[in-house]
């Protein structure tokens, strides 16, 4: 691969020795990587007949333990089962007119039919990876508030989503982890992100004259597809705000993150086969293409921070010089670098749009409620919490094998009848009047943002952004759901609207 300056042509060369290295030894690094992806590829079907029986042991120790779970084929695991599953069970969300809300059924169904089958905990395997399913409330609050870094992210998802988000904040364990999170979480902290509160503002006034003029146009009434211009103003807010630019500076990174995303949601049956992420397919070589356009476009903003005379106090002044005092310069800090900004630049993009996104639909559908809502219940930016225990561990009364992943359905739990009442699947802010305490039975199993030390960083930026933004279309417009969507939930990494989200607009002053 030819070096790309960041520049242009007549531009001034990138530092080869800083922070371009890992670009122009981009080839040596793959190659690198792919040896070691064939040698363990190789190793796993040189003891994949002991891999099989080690899961079956396994099953055996847990249905011991009283834990059962669907038996697993030789190849694939559970996923073949899976697969049939989605086939047999997938349902519309949207009949006569009524969006139903219980949509973690449709977009998971294997999950609730060998919880009907096996309980509120069971085991599973993806091909040769076992895996813990547990949506025990109890259970949950243990897992998620343990503090070992041997409990991390699952190894399997580093691996899988490696172009996405790198060995960044969101995929790091152990003392990597830590050391990310000690390094970026100040940035998050309340009282930096009141001080946003004002580029907020600003960002969601070019949003609300967009949608005047469509309105305007409309003689008065307008039918709006809001997701996407939520996309440009979350775009836009997080560049402002932790990089010093703009989401039209940024545009073209966002877009090939979210291209990426598009491509690693579904793994399907090739889940689990490291070699297969190094052949050179269609898929994969535009995979690839993506992966290395993002980061020249990343490397190219941060080398214009190294060098400009004044430095903003921002998320990413704070990153290069974090990387600087922690990993020195050449390649752990280049590393370090693009992929947290990856992660936070994909964090940034994708939670408030969701969030805004499916509060708009909740408010349209309930027009009651516009001038006082608040929830993130029943459409959670998280869908799970994921674990791996990198280490043998026990919770409860339950054994967890080293390498065993644990999956928490956070949507599940936030709908539960047994905690939150015979209503759990409806639209009811009012549940909140006194707080999670007041709202169920069981106030721990509620976790928008995840639970414990990995709690998302970004929550109170999230939380604000979306505050600023509501109170400020709800003060203007008022709406309704448009004939043209469609309520088809669908699993992207988040859960987001497939078909997006259009609404019928008008100014709050024509009621």
């Amino acid at each position: 691969m030819t070096c790309i300056n960041p520049y242009g042509p007549k531009g001034p060369k990138p530092n080869i020795n800083n922070l371009t290295y890992h670009i122009t030894n981009e080839p040596k690094r793959r190659k690198k990587k792919e040896e070691e992806e064939e040698e363990e590829e190789q190793q796993h079907m040189e003891l994949g007949l002991k891999i099989y029986v080690s899961l079956v042991l396994e099953k055996r120790k847990a249905k011991k333990a009283g834990i059962k779970g669907p038996p697993p084929s030789i190849l694939y695991g559970n996923i073949s089962e899976m697969k049939r599953i989605e086939l047999k069970e997938k349902a519309p969300m949207e009949e006569g007119g009524h969006v139903s809300h219980d949509y973690y059924p449709m977009l998971f169904p294997w999950f609730e039919q060998w919880r009907k089958d096996y309980g509120p905990v069971f085991m599973y395997s993806l091909r040769n990876m076992p895996m813990l399913y547990v949506s025990d409330p109890d259970l949950v609050k243990e897992i998620g508030l343990c503090t070992s870094l041997d409990l991390g992210k699952p190894s399997h998802l580093q691996r899988e989503q490696w172009p996405l988000f790198g060995h960044g904040i969101f995929r790091s364990n152990g003392s990597d982890w830590a050391k990310q999170r000690k390094i970026i979480a100040p940035s998050f902290f309340m009282d930096k992100v009141k001080g946003m509160v004002d580029l907020m503002v600003d960002s969601t006034l070019p949003l609300l004259k967009s949608w005047e003029s469509i309105i305007e146009r409309g003689g008065g009434i307008g039918d709006v597809r809001v997701d996407q211009d939520l996309r440009s103003f979350s775009a836009d807010v997080i560049s402002k705000a932790c990089f010093g630019s703009s989401y039209r500076k940024g545009k073209e990174i966002f877009l090939r993150l979210r291209a990426l995303q598009d491509f690693l949601s579904k793994p399907g049956l090739s889940i689990g086969v490291s070699i297969l992420r190094y052949l050179p397919t269609k898929k994969n070589k535009e995979i690839w293409r993506l992966e290395r356009e993002v980061e020249l476009s990343i490397m190219k903003m941060i080398v214009e921070r190294k060098e400009a005379m004044e430095k903003e106090k921002d998320l990413l002044q704070a990153l290069v010089e974090s990387a600087e005092r922690n990993y020195g310069v050449g390649k752990a800090a280049n590393r370090f670098l693009v992929d947290n900004c990856k992660n936070i630049y994909f964090a940034g993009y994708e939670t408030t749009t969701v969030l805004a996104t499916w509060a708009l639909m909740l408010l349209a559908l309930n027009p009651e409620w516009q001038a006082r809502a608040q929830t993130l219940r029943l459409y959670p930016p998280a869908t799970f919490v994921s674990r791996e225990a990198l280490q043998e561990m026990k919770f409860g009364d339950i054994h967890i094998p080293k390498d065993t992943n644990i999956w928490s359905p956070i949507p599940k739990l936030h709908q539960d009848t047994s905690i939150w009442g015979p209503d759990a699947h409806e639209f009811n802010p009012a549940r909140f009047a006194n707080g999670i305490v007041g709202a169920c039975k069981l106030p721990h199993v509620y976790m928008p943002f995840g639970l414990g030390p990995r709690t998302c960083l970004g929550q109170n930026f999230a939380m604000i952004e979306l505050k600023a933004l509501l109170s400020l279309v709800l003060s203007k417009f008022s709406f309704s759901l448009s004939p043209k969507y469609c309520h088809s939930p669908t699993y992207r990494m988040v859960v987001e609207p497939e078909h997006g989200l259009n609404l019928i607009m008008k100014k709050a002053s024509d009621e």
